[in-house]
């Protein structure tokens, strides 16, 4: 792998640390008003870049009700 792979590839990784983190702290956060958190905390984990992403899009809108 040269240079120009690994510079290309590290903001990658570091945006999909970011967006991990940033899921599973909103879910810490409001463990108790979510339905299912523990499914929740399996499918930021596991599913890779989609996971963090779906909790965002359909995890969250739980938040009004």
């Amino acid at each position: 792998m040269d240079k120009t792979q690994i510079a290309l590839i590290i903001p990658v990784i570091l945006l999909y640390l970011a967006l991990l983190l940033t899921a599973i702290i909103d879910l810490t956060k409001n463990w108790n008003e979510r339905k299912n958190p523990v499914i929740w905390l399996v499918v930021i984990i596991v599913i890779n870049i989609f996971g963090p992403i779906s909790y965002f899009i359909f995890g969250r809108k739980e938040e009004g009700n």
